[in-house]
């Protein structure tokens, strides 16, 4: 029997991720909860020493790389760091983690005295990677470059029979949760990180899987296998 598995996140990368799964013999189904919604900001970057980016919808959101290009770029994944390479930024580094590997790239490479730090983010926001550079004598600023807009109503796709359902962030479990998550107790959520999984765990599933790492290379092989 052929392994269902649903897939919560916004496009573009909804189809990537569709994509991973079929090729780990499971079938796609794209649910997406969110939608990603740009937001007009300042993009000049004069005077920082490194950008920083939280996920792939930050570097989709910067309008404009030509400016920016030499800058250094801190990203929290690999996957955010080849979208950003990917759009023509030249150096990027990767933290292969979370916002606190994150914050501990960036106080192992930069100093807080060649310049500020502009973090490229969404509304909503895991952890507290401001607060946690500054106590360490970073100036940084939040830029907001996109709104995660939350569905009102359960795609019709979630209401079919599936085995799993993927979360990609805490704003699509909490969104879900929200929405009364039908069937949960049927099946398995499959979770980035251990802060969506908590997101999660607030009704109940009959089980829920955190990715070893917060790669979602980790989560197929957690969820889906192969």
């Amino acid at each position: 029997m052929t392994l269902r598995v649903a897939i919560t996140r916004a496009e573009p990368e909804a189809s990537r991720t569709a994509e991973r799964v079929r090729a780990r013999g499971a079938e796609a189904v794209l649910a997406p909860l969110l939608t990603i919604v740009a937001c007009g900001y300042d993009t000049n970057s004069e005077g920082a020493q490194a950008i920083i980016f939280t996920s792939t919808n930050g570097v989709h959101a910067f309008p404009d790389t030509r400016g920016a290009r030499d800058r250094t770029i801190l990203t929290v994944g690999d996957a955010t760091a080849e979208a950003a390479r990917a759009a023509g930024f030249t150096d990027v580094r990767s933290a292969d983690g979370d916002v606190a590997a994150l914050a501990a790239l960036a106080k192992r490479e930069l100093d807080p005295g060649k310049g500020k730090l502009i973090h490229i983010a969404g509304d909503h926001v895991a952890g507290d990677l401001g607060g946690e550079l500054r106590a360490a004598g970073f100036q940084i600023e939040r830029r907001l470059a996109y709104a995660s807009v939350a569905r009102q109503n359960l795609p019709e796709a979630l209401l079919q029979p599936l085995d799993v359902i993927l979360f990609h962030s805490a704003r699509a479990a909490e969104t879900f949760v929200a929405l009364g998550a039908p069937n949960a107790t049927t099946l398995t959520a499959g979770c980035l990180s251990a802060t969506i999984a908590a997101a999660a765990g607030r009704t109940s599933w009959e089980r829920i899987v955190t990715a070893i790492r917060p790669r979602e290379d980790a989560l197929l092989t957690a969820t889906v296998g192969g």
